[in-house]
């Protein structure tokens, strides 16, 4: 057998170079890397050596360089990832946020944490965090709970068994995820006589799976005996490649089609078939098909609360089919499990239903929708304080063909998920599976290195851009150019809400209720330009649309507007369920209790 001597860390470098996916692309695009001394030396001389052949990306703050890699997974559909490598105790428990974030939306990224000596000769090392009960414990396994695969890597020769089955981890459908390789940082310094053929160039192909037999044939007795069935479209849906696959099984069947945060875009918005958001931040049209349906067919999601309004917007459907290519979603709330790749699975029931037909919806319910979704989003007279509505409006206006509209937490989410017009697949980028404040900024760069032709416009709010924003300096750095739009509603204003709605007083969401000294006057357009990116303050929607027409150059455009942080879309919207006290001093939360349970009897 042909050897060749390398260490650990250079040997995995090799490694991840030589696979690809079945498009030919290679499968790890490039590595993020922040140095220190549990990877420096060894896998930072590996990475160097490797650096006109595999990309290393310089992050400044873990997490969010992590936030970078996963958006790029995600607007590559899962065909493409990214490494990321970082010291070992707080640069690697920094990551650990990123790992759940992608854990829990199934978006695979590798991560190669540094860690402590395998020999132990020097314990404890600087940043080692020691178990009294426990030798073999590191800071690395926090890792273990938000990651798909976890490997710690003690040995030199670990790496031919761990690294195939990591990439087997990014490249599953049904399990695809975070894998985590913790690796010792003596053991990457290691040399050792590896097989040539272990660096071979490899084609890792996507399983497609169709349904087993006896579940298709349920499912399609199923779907024959209602008569007005709708389909739930996720994030599998894009996952698969089914969003065509999708639109023609809508239309041969006459079967309606919402869409969950994850599966916004699947079809055009203004398809016939297309009844809009569905959920807890769902427009009336969406909702309403599913309170008067009869069977709820879910195409590649994982019915999260807000899909189903915790579960009360389907609580009148008769039956629930999942199609979903992870067997542990396809069960849930004790749904007639389809197991398929989503497009597989929409083939084998089209071949299979013959000439049936639902009842359809009524296209008055869109058209009303919509009329509902002009007036809230329509430009104001004058300079009035912006709503968010208003805002989306504006960028709405300005968006093309080519146009990514990305966001992950507070109150955007919500209204662009209602509000939202999307005209192709991938137009539209959430991630709220985890609804991560801080994805935002990194996301965006990583969207825009995943598709570099693409206008790529991020919203982010005041909270979420002071929570994490350094990679804006990293974007500018790299020459990675879309837009950021910073509406400043002077704090937590989705929460703030919530916080209302359920009887509690204003506290500690925005910052006027929060305990200060020092009245807050942050300057978002120095703070953006003093790490190199183009800044304006505009005082108005129109201001912020001749803005956003002027977008398109070289370099981070980050456009600031101040927003009213208590209206939302009166329109929409459904139940969902958040605990209120049973008990309280304030009048106003004992009201609250009282709406919540008699929510409670209505949804049981």
């Amino acid at each position: 057998m042909k050897t060749i001597r390398l260490t650990a860390a250079q040997a995995m470098v090799r490694y991840i170079e030589n696979q690809f996916n079945e498009d030919g692309a290679r499968i790890i695009e490039g590595i993020w890397a922040i140095f220190g001394h549990g990877n420096v030396a060894g896998i930072g001389e590996a990475l160097h050596d490797a650096k006109d052949r595999l990309p290393t990306y310089r992050g400044h703050n873990e997490q969010t360089m992590a936030h970078a890699a996963i958006a790029y997974a995600k607007q590559s559909k899962r065909k493409r990832a990214m490494a990321l490598t970082t010291s070992i105790g707080p640069g690697a428990t920094n990551m650990v946020t990123a790992a759940a974030l992608a854990h829990v939306n199934r978006l695979p990224v590798l991560m190669i944490p540094g860690d402590v000596f395998a020999n132990r000769a020097p314990d404890p090392v600087l940043q080692q965090i020691e178990d009294f009960g426990d030798g073999t414990v590191s800071a690395n396994d926090t890792f273990k709970p938000v990651s798909r695969y976890f490997d710690r890597i003690s040995r030199p020769e670990h790496i031919l068994t761990a690294l195939p089955r990591a990439f087997q981890t990014l490249t599953d459908p049904a399990n695809c995820g975070p894998a985590v390789l913790a690796f010792c940082q003596d053991t990457q310094a290691e040399a050792y006589d590896y097989p040539v053929s272990f660096f071979e160039p490899r084609t890792w192909y996507i399983r497609r799976p169709a349904p087993e037999a006896g579940e298709l044939a349920r499912a399609i007795d199923a779907i024959k005996s209602a008569k007005n069935p709708v389909i739930v479209a996720g994030g599998g849906v894009h996952y698969a490649g089914a969003c065509d696959a999708l639109n023609a099984f809508a239309h041969r069947f006459n079967i309606p089609v919402v869409e969950t945060q994850a599966g916004k875009s699947a079809l055009p918005w203004d398809d016939d078939m297309a009844f809009g958001p569905v959920g807890v931040t769902g427009s009336n049209s969406a909702n309403r098909v599913c309170e008067d349906a009869d069977l709820v067919l879910g195409v590649g999601t994982r019915f999260q609360d807000f899909t189903t309004g915790s579960w009360a917007l389907f609580s009148k459907a008769q039956k629930l089919i999942s199609l979903n290519i992870q067997p542990w979603d396809s069960h849930k709330h004790g749904a007639q499990s389809l197991v398929a790749d989503a497009g597989e699975g929409l083939a084998a029931l089209a071949e299979h239903l013959g000439d049936y037909k639902g009842a359809g919806a009524d296209q008055i319910l869109r058209k009303d929708w919509y009329t509902a979704v002009d007036v809230v989003t329509e430009a104001p007279a004058g300079n009035t304080l912006a709503t968010d509505m208003q805002v989306i409006g504006a960028v709405q206006r300005a968006a093309n063909d080519d146009t990514v509209v990305m966001c992950a937490a507070g109150t955007m989410p919500g209204e662009l998920h209602k509000l939202w017009k999307s005209y192709n697949p991938g137009a539209y980028h959430m991630e709220y599976g985890f609804s991560c404040m801080g994805y935002e900024i990194a996301g965006a760069m990583g969207i825009k290195m995943a598709e570099p032709t693409r206008d790529v416009i991020c919203f982010t709010g005041d909270g979420t851009y002071m929570m994490a924003n350094s990679e804006l300096a990293t974007a500018v750095m790299m020459g990675v150019d879309f837009t950021i739009v910073v509406t400043d509603n002077r704090g937590y204003g989705c929460i703030n809400r919530l916080q209302m709605g359920t009887g509690g007083a204003e506290f500690n969401n925005l910052l006027d209720h929060s305990h200060h000294e020092v009245p807050s006057a942050i300057d978002f357009v120095k703070h953006a330009e003093s790490m190199g990116a183009q800044a304006v303050k505009v005082s108005a929607i129109a201001g912020l649309e001749t803005e956003l027409a002027s977008r398109g150059g070289k370099g981070v455009k980050v456009i600031v507007i101040d927003t009213d942080p208590y209206p939302s879309t009166a329109a929409g919207g459904y139940w969902w369920d958040v605990a209120v006290p049973e008990t309280s001093n304030r009048e106003d939360v004992n009201k609250a209790r009282s709406r919540y349970e008699a929510a409670l009897k209505e949804r049981n």
